[in-house]
C-alpha cells in the first residue's frame, strides 16, 4: 500500500480533501501558493476562484458523508481544465499551465507505476 498524504483546501464555500502520494503533496501545496500569487495578475474576465491549502496531514478519516476524498490526479486534472479554459489577454498563462501539467504528468506516471 503506497504512503499517502492529505492536503486540505478551503474556499469560501467549501472544504476539499485531496489524497496525494506523500512524495508529491508538497508540490500541490507549492503549486497552490504559486497560483494564488499569480491569480491577481490575470486580466481575463472570468478568473476562477481557487481554494487555499490550509493543512497537510498523514492520516485522515472523514466522518459522515458531507465531504469526500478527491484523488490527487483527479484534482490536478480538474485544475488543469479550469486554467486551460481561462481566456487570458496579457499575462503569460502558459507558465502556470506548464507547472500544473508538470505535476499532472508526474502523478500520471506515479499512478501508472504504482498500480500496474
Amino acid at each position: 500500500m503506497p504512503q499517502m498524504r492529505y492536503v486540505i483546501l478551503k474556499s469560501e464555500q467549501q472544504v476539499e480533501f485531496v489524497e496525494m502520494p506523500s512524495s508529491y503533496s508538497y508540490q500541490l501545496t507549492a503549486l497552490n501558493q504559486r497560483l494564488h500569487k499569480e491569480l491577481e495578475k490575470l486580466t481575463a474576465d472570468h478568473v476562477p476562484q481557487l481554494p487555499r491549502v490550509i493543512a497537510e496531514c498523514d492520516d485522515l478519516e472523514l466522518v459522515g458523508t458531507a465531504h469526500t476524498l478527491i484523488q490527487g490526479l483527479d484534482y490536478i486534472n480538474r485544475l488543469e481544465k479550469t486554467f486551460a479554459g481561462i481566456q487570458e489577454k496579457s499575462y503569460p498563462l502558459i507558465s502556470l499551465l506548464t507547472e500544473i501539467r508538470a505535476l499532472q504528468a508526474q502523478l500520471e506516471q506515479w499512478y501508472e507505476e504504482e498500480f500496474e
